[in-house]
């Protein structure tokens, strides 16, 4: 039988949120990997931000330019939960794609493809929809499955990680990476 403290006996406090809600504080890496305490790591997303729809892609495409998709998924993730119940899904697939672009940078290949796959049919279906818009808020859903399909197929076949920043997509149309 071991003595040694376990991860909740070391008598650190959980980290909270100014709301009380349980909140991991460790510094996080441009890719959303916690990194140790006292770390510099990259700025959090805010989150719970309502932004119009504009808002939300034009800071997402900033983010995902920059090659932290992990943020620009937290700001879809907003979207999805302040929006209008009939885009959800919407939202939702970019989230996903986001999250695959995540998990490709960081290695996680198989991971990363199923979550474009699942994604683009997100936004696929969407788009197929009873408004049947192509172009939601600029948001070329054509091209971002496109690219979401590629990507997939690329990390399906070479198996390796890829650079968030020079793999990101166009969100509202124009080279993808």
């Amino acid at each position: 039988m071991s003595t040694a403290p376990g991860p909740y006996d070391s008598g650190r406090e959980r980290d909270r949120d100014e709301e009380g809600r349980a909140r991991n504080q460790r510094p996080r890496d441009g890719l959303g990997r916690p990194l140790p305490y006292g770390t510099d790591g990259v700025a959090r997303q805010p989150e719970g931000v309502v932004r119009t729809p504009e808002e939300s892609v034009a800071e997402a495409q900033a983010l995902l330019d920059a090659g932290r998709p992990f943020h620009a998924h937290e700001v879809f993730e907003d979207a999805w939960k302040s929006g209008p119940p009939a885009e959800r899904d919407l939202w939702k697939g970019l989230a996903q794609l986001a999250v695959g672009l995540t998990h490709a940078a960081r290695g996680n290949t198989k991971g990363g493809a199923r979550l474009l796959l699942r994604g683009a049919g997100a936004v696929a279906g969407w788009r197929a929809g009873p408004d049947g818009l192509e172009r939601p808020y600029g948001i070329d859903l054509t091209e971002l499955v496109r690219w979401a399909e590629a990507l997939a197929g690329l990390l399906e076949r070479e198996g390796a990680a890829v650079d968030a920043a020079a793999r990101a997509p166009r969100l509202r149309g124009g080279a993808a990476g």
